[in-house]
């Protein structure tokens, strides 16, 4: 009867939560730092050898790969491993020629994937390298609330998050003010319709 009483009024143990099942990385951390910092250093970016940061990141889902400039960091998802060391590579180089297009840039703002990072994905083997994945990870779609509209053109930006700081038109900037801000091109927030 005692154990009947205590088993009613003792809190039951909470189930143990193990975290998802990650792929096995077929190179740690300090092994993907260490081609980075090989790669690097046969284009000449010397700097950059001394301040970059590789980490596998396994919050990651839809994305292979992502680059931070500003903090020359680069953050690979361990999904990739299921593809094979090839596509772990060619990911490692795409986003280290993010940062090597950055650096080479200085304070110049450039594209994302324009012809600085063209240039540097040469630089580091890759030829004709595609701007995104085709690997078959799970896409997130994501509502964008925010339209934009160019007062000039009249080219019209979806976004999901919004602008936080005054940004125009790039085609009317590079057309008309040589690639530079002009506040002429800046672009309007457009009204949203709720359905």
């Amino acid at each position: 009867m005692k154990q009947l009483f205590l088993s009613l009024f003792t809190p039951a143990k909470k189930p143990e939560i193990l975290p998802p099942p990650v792929a096995k990385h077929t190179e740690s951390d300090s092994e993907l730092l260490a081609t980075s910092q090989s790669l690097l250093e046969s284009v000449g970016a010397q700097a950059l050898v001394r301040r970059i940061v590789v980490r596998w990141n396994p919050r990651m889902r839809s994305t292979a790969g992502i680059a931070y400039p500003t903090r020359s960091l680069i953050c690979l998802n361990p999904r990739l491993c299921e593809f094979g060391d090839d596509e772990v590579d060619r990911t490692l180089r795409h986003e280290l020629a993010h940062l090597l297009a950055y650096e080479r840039a200085g304070r110049r703002r450039i594209d994302a994937h324009g012809p600085e990072w063209k240039k540097a994905c040469v630089d580091l083997g890759l030829v004709n390298e595609p701007r995104t994945h085709t690997l078959p990870l799970p896409k997130r779609v994501i509502a964008r609330k925010h339209f934009y509209l160019c007062p000039s053109c009249g080219v019209e930006v979806e976004r999901v998050k919004p602008l936080r700081r005054g940004s125009a038109c790039v085609l009317c900037c590079r057309k008309y003010s040589r690639g530079r801000y002009d506040a002429r091109f800046k672009f309007i927030r457009k009204p949203t319709v709720d359905a």
